[in-house]
């Protein structure tokens, strides 16, 4: 069993926080997230500027996209992405498009648990899925679980790439053991840190320690 990448999401308020904690810790992580809010505020520019700090990481630009995949996955591309989100709610065609420019995401939020459209996904080449905690129901106190743990399972068994996000700190990678994570993606627990690369740190021994 491969080990799980360790993602870390730059959700900062500017291009300039964002550098900085990649600075810190970018001999750590093995995927480097331009967040949605820090390209709402500083544009697909962020992108770049986290390419050229990171230039051999893969680079996520987190967009979020929903409509006009091809120009929105060549638009990614173009600024120095190798992968780009989508959310779930996007059609099959959006999606599609999107694939044809730069490998897409897909972004797991409410009403996700679609079979027929899941299988029609894998039929255009997307493999790669993140099952998620939002932010907002995070904040409203809900928890990882085994329901999780078994959703998680489920994916893998159908085909795909899972990456794990929402809430996620070093003691919750326990609860995936033997179960071939792609991605755990980390946010404020790295972003916020007082020590951003000892955090950081934290998670790959613990990866290391679960699946090494």
């Amino acid at each position: 069993m491969d080990l799980p990448m360790l993602q870390v999401a730059l959700d900062c308020n500017n291009t300039a926080e964002a550098i900085n904690v990649l600075r810190q810790v970018k001999d750590v992580i093995d995927v480097v997230e331009t967040g949605t809010i820090l390209v709402y505020r500083d544009g697909l520019s962020a992108v770049s500027n986290l390419r050229a700090m990171a230039p051999d990481k893969i680079v996520l630009a987190d967009v979020k996209c929903a409509d006009a995949g091809e120009k929105c996955g060549k638009s990614c591309k173009e600024a120095g992405a190798d992968w780009m989100t989508c959310i779930n709610a996007a059609t099959v065609p959006t999606m599609s498009n999107a694939q044809k420019e730069i490998e897409v995401q897909v972004e797991l939020y409410e009403g996700w648990d679609n079979e027929s459209k899941m299988r029609q996904w894998l039929d255009h080449g997307i493999q790669q899925v993140v099952y998620h905690q939002s932010r907002d129901a995070k904040f409203a106190g809900q928890k990882w679980s085994e329901k999780d743990v078994e959703n998680v399972k489920n994916l893998i068994k159908m085909g795909f790439k899972v990456s794990v996000t929402g809430g996620v700190h070093p003691e919750i990678l326990q609860l995936f053991k033997g179960v071939p994570v792609y991605t755990f993606i980390a946010g404020r627990d790295i972003r916020e840190a007082e020590d951003p690369h000892a955090e950081a740190m934290k998670f790959k021994k613990e990866i290391n320690r679960i699946w090494g």
